[in-house]
């Protein structure tokens, strides 16, 4: 069964003011939607691997056959990828970040502003398109990392927990070349029970390996 594009969980104004109507729509409908259908056409000569879910996929990139494999890599990353940053956000109610992801922060970066200044910082300083992430690595680890275009930190073995889309089809409309501006707003639309329910996820899948 061919790939599909998942419904956003909100409408497509419910991120205002942080993040504009307008660029919600072309990000979904447009981008996201072009990656799903970009994946379908470059399996449809091997559907076996349509049994396959997106991740499945993106962390055994060797098994697809090499003619097709970039594209794969790029819009199968793409679908992952954007699939977990609509869940990442909610509309802005004033709430602040709580649960365990608040200890767990902590413990990794001293304190959670001093995550948020370093998760920022490495979303500014990433050059050209990409994604900024909290992953957990397999030996139980907290780290900040980039990755370029729409590869995944499950492709390094990594867990994401918590993710902003750095392309600037994710901000142009609104904030132009400010990215800085963009990645210090984007704090005010996290879904911070999604957050936690990717960091309890991350945990059992650590706990899972040293068994």
């Amino acid at each position: 069964m061919a790939f599909q594009l998942p419904p956003l969980p909100y409408d497509y104004n419910a991120l205002e003011p942080f993040i504009d109507t307008e660029t919600m729509q072309l990000h979904h409908d447009k981008h996201h939607a072009a990656y799903v259908n970009n994946l379908n056409a470059a399996l449809e000569k091997h559907p076996q691997f349509f049994s396959k879910t997106p991740e499945e996929i993106i962390t055994n990139l060797n098994s697809i056959p090499e003619d097709i494999r970039t594209t794969v890599r790029n819009n199968a990353g793409g679908h992952v990828n954007h699939s977990i940053f609509w869940k990442l956000m909610q509309k802005p109610d004033g709430s602040v970040s709580a649960g365990p992801i608040v200890s767990a922060v902590d413990d990794a970066f001293g304190g959670f502003e001093a995550f948020q200044k370093q998760f920022n910082e490495a979303g500014a300083r990433h050059f050209g398109s990409g994604w900024v992430w909290l992953v957990r690595a397999p030996g139980g680890q907290l780290r900040i990392i980039t990755t370029p275009n729409q590869d995944n930190p499950l492709m390094q073995g990594l867990f994401p927990i918590l993710g902003n889309d750095v392309w600037e089809h994710a901000y142009y409309l609104r904030y132009r070349n400010r990215r800085p501006e963009y990645l210090a707003a984007w704090w005010q639309v996290v879904n911070w029970n999604e957050v936690n329910r990717r960091l309890e996820a991350s945990n059992k899948l650590v706990k899972q390996t040293a068994a």
